[in-house]
């Protein structure tokens, strides 16, 4: 049976972007075939996190791996000749002692943009069936005048004199066990490996500007209040170019008037008349995808409860999985009557089948209330 990719790298459903790279980390520095020479043992589960992370990181797979599991995921990571070759693992020793044992040079780590945060609140009908959201916010984008590097025109910089363009620096430590090479990132260009000999006049040198934006994402169905979703590289452009940081969306659910949600099921209170209870009736009732008929049979109690198969919302948590809805029926008793409706009802109070014959067998209604929620 294959494991889960939340599963795989030790997080849960809501984890945000910079925990599952955390968490990917964790597991690659610690089972890296390079580290562990020979070790299929460590192998496999190198590569199990590569192929997970490849996934979680990338907004839409996961949208798609949460809607419908692997099965909703095209391919995984690339495969040649049976070896695993990791998208992007260039910095994942970046000043760590590791890197000058498993060859090499790691390559600069790019700069990242701050990411940004906003709640966004669903009615159960977007959450039973997903929806697309549009969004304004003020983030920083890249500069148009300078494209991002803050000189003028894009093109007034030159090379970083102290890392030589590289972005770091490297030192030589001694250590017990012999000579070790080391980086940091270069303090005098912070890592880009440019010096700016003219400023941009648009943006100050910075890089990038303040502006409203427009930003358009997929929310899967099934999501439920407190979760949150990340939209890669939407969030602020760092200063003087790099990779831009990651919208943050949390989740919160609008209480409905007539359905409410628990779990994947949909609950409704449905009243009616004594008559329609003891005579039965078709009436109509809504659900989050429209009204449908439902048929009362006859001699149908308080407390029963109906159910309506596949009018419920998705489990976001597992593919295929679709809950239903359940209609609480209560018997309306009339609060006035006229002087016919009670001598009509006196006339009826002595007829045998309108004395109380409860069934001993019959479950209990909170007997039946268990039974549904348990499935």
């Amino acid at each position: 049976m294959e494991r889960d990719y939340y599963e795989i790298l030790g997080i849960g459903r809501g984890a945000a972007a910079d925990e599952i790279k955390k968490a990917y980390r964790k597991i690659a520095m610690k089972h890296h075939p390079d580290k562990n020479p020979g070790s299929k043992a460590s192998e496999d589960k190198f590569k199990a996190a590569a192929e997970a992370y490849s996934v979680l990181s990338d907004p839409e797979k996961k949208a798609r791996y949460d809607q419908f599991g692997k099965a909703g995921v095209k391919g995984g990571p690339q495969q040649h000749e049976g070896n695993f070759y990791e998208e992007d693992f260039s910095d994942l020793f970046e000043n760590s002692p590791f890197g000058s044992f498993f060859g090499g040079e790691s390559r600069r780590q790019a700069n990242h943009g701050e990411d940004l945060h906003i709640n966004i609140i669903l009615n159960i009908r977007e959450i039973a069936e997903g929806v697309q959201k549009k969004v304004k916010i003020k983030r920083y984008t890249s500069c148009d005048a300078c494209g991002g590097n803050g000189s003028e025109n894009g093109i007034a910089v030159d090379q970083c004199e102290p890392c030589k363009g590289s972005g770091f620096i490297r030192n030589m430590t001694r250590t017990m066990l012999g000579n070790m090479m080391t980086e940091s990132t270069c303090s005098s260009c912070a890592g880009v490996g440019k010096h700016i000999k003219k400023k941009c006049e648009d943006c100050h040198g910075k890089g990038r500007k303040l502006k409203e934006d427009l930003i358009t994402f997929q929310v899967p169905a099934g999501v439920v209040g407190g979760m949150h979703l990340t939209v890669h590289g939407k969030g602020n452009v760092p200063l003087r170019g790099g990779v831009s940081g990651n919208l943050i969306v949390h989740v919160a659910e609008e209480q409905d008037d007539l359905l409410k949600r628990e779990g994947t099921n949909i609950c409704y209170n449905l009243h009616i008349s004594f008559v329609d209870a003891a005579l039965g009736c078709e009436i109509e009732v809504p659900t989050i995808y429209g009204a449908v008929r439902l048929k009362i049979p006859a001699g149908t109690n308080s407390g029963k409860v109906l159910k309506i198969k596949g009018k419920g919302v998705v489990d976001v948590n597992r593919f295929g999985v679709k809950g239903d809805q359940l209609v609480f029926v209560q018997i309306w008793t009339p609060q006035e009557l006229t002087k016919e409706e009670k001598e009509l009802l006196l006339s009826l109070k002595n007829s045998p089948n309108f004395a109380p014959k409860p069934n001993k067998h019959e479950p209990s209604f909170f007997e039946r209330i268990k039974s549904f929620f348990q499935g």
